[in-house]
């Protein structure tokens, strides 16, 4: 395979480091040099640019599901793998070389999109949530009637309403081998039903020892959605890997989280996402635009709370909020530095999805995975518009490069 090299950039390498002059060469999908490096088959002119790892979004759901019961009920089942396409294809224009799907992705579409069938970021999937009776995914309505679920069980995906640490075992194992990379939890509601409600906990200690068990068996880390602060601090006690969300987190659990090392995605755009834009608002709907108003003071301060108290960070954005990487700006503005800001959609949100080896960082010998930014990287207002080329595995899957042919050695 022909080497690239990029020269004259600003480098980004996703340490933390502020931005350096250097070449960046690529050979056979991987970065070989980071430096001043030989010549290239093929030089890219990115003078007055900066490079930055592939993105990673350790929190979307590619395979979406309708706001409303009736679009549900009118929706074909297959509709929803189609329905992903566009939404993988955005994250990657966005420069997300990486992403957590965190339930409804199953095996087959990761594989589709390993094979090029697909465009789109790599996937590491749940394919499920697991969720007790009355918990956050289970459809049941107030009336007692059973609603559309979030994800329709299929041969890939089972149902995830469990109930006692032998179900709970079961559907591990179910998921496991499924394909699934990680197992998500949910231990507290999500507001989306009337009746329910973001603070009480959900899982008893058995149940999540149970989770916790056949995970790491396995090899796999554990993802917790949680909105309120008892359910974070039952999941960070059971030693669940992240906590996602956290809307309603208070002092105790963050100070808990921080001594545990328990990752905090906080998926801010998932609240202030639908307070600024008005198409996103009127998609959801009015009940969940209410729940982002009420929600958005206490979201903010659980978020600083945990900068504070020096909980790591990994960059996450869930769904139905806004752009993408809106998240960089929010996270920025509530108390990350620039720097860290970036860390945390880089070699942070690698470490959290145990792929610091092949991605998150420029570094020689792994995954060239690349975005090519015009303007200040400190500066995260505009980033979409800003965007002038993304690589993945050192191919080009978005934008352009200023491109000429072989050069001599220098």
């Amino acid at each position: 395979m022909s080497r690239l090299v990029l020269r004259g950039a600003r480098v980004f390498d996703g340490t933390g480091a502020h931005p350096y002059a250097a070449d960046v060469a690529v050979e056979n999908g991987r970065f070989a040099e980071v430096g001043t490096a030989p010549a290239g088959d093929t030089v890219a002119d990115v003078t007055g640019l900066t490079l930055l790892p592939g993105l990673i979004n350790c929190h979307v759901h590619v395979v979406g599901c309708a706001p409303t019961l009736e679009e549900r009920l009118r929706t074909p089942f297959s509709y929803q793998f189609y329905a992903a396409l566009p939404i993988l294809d955005h994250l990657l224009r966005s420069g997300f070389t990486t992403v957590r799907d965190l339930a409804g992705a199953d095996a087959g579409l990761k594989l589709a999109v390993d094979r090029g069938i697909v465009r789109g970021p790599r996937l590491r999937i749940a394919i499920e949530a697991l969720s007790p009776t009355g918990g956050h995914i289970d459809a049941h309505l107030p009336s007692g009637l059973p609603a559309f679920e979030y994800y329709l069980p299929h041969p890939g995906r089972p149902h995830g309403v469990v109930d006692g640490p032998e179900e709970i075992r079961r559907l591990v194992r179910e998921l496991i081998r499924g394909g699934a990379d990680c197992v998500k939890v949910c231990t507290t509601d999500g507001g989306t039903w009337p009746r329910k409600d973001h603070l009480p906990a959900h899982f008893r200690d058995d149940e999540l020892a149970a989770v916790m068990e056949e995970a790491r068996n396995a090899g796999l880390h554990v993802a917790s959605h949680a909105h309120g602060a008892a359910g974070a601090a039952n999941a960070a006690r059971a030693g669940v890997d992240s906590i996602e969300h956290g809307t309603y987190l208070d002092q105790e659990t963050v100070d808990l989280m921080a001594e545990r090392g328990t990752w905090f995605v906080p998926t801010l755009v998932r609240t202030f996402g639908l307070l600024e834009r008005d198409d996103v608002a009127e998609y959801v709907g009015a009940e969940k635009l209410e729940l982002a108003r009420i929600t958005a003071d206490a979201h903010a301060a659980s978020f600083r709370m945990a900068v504070e108290a020096g909980v790591p960070i990994a960059m996450g954005t869930d769904m139905h909020g806004g752009e993408f990487l809106d998240e960089l700006r929010h996270m920025n503005r509530l108390g990350l530095s620039p720097a860290q800001t970036i860390v945390s959609a880089t070699s942070a949100a690698a470490t959290l999805l145990r792929v610091s080896d092949e991605v998150g960082r420029i570094a020689a010998g792994l995954r060239a995975d690349l975005v090519v930014l015009e303007g200040d990287p400190y500066d995260f207002t505009g980033w979409p518009g800003r965007i002038r080329a993304v690589l993945k595995d050192g191919e080009l899957v978005h934008g352009t490069l200023d491109t000429t042919g072989q050069e001599n050695d220098r």
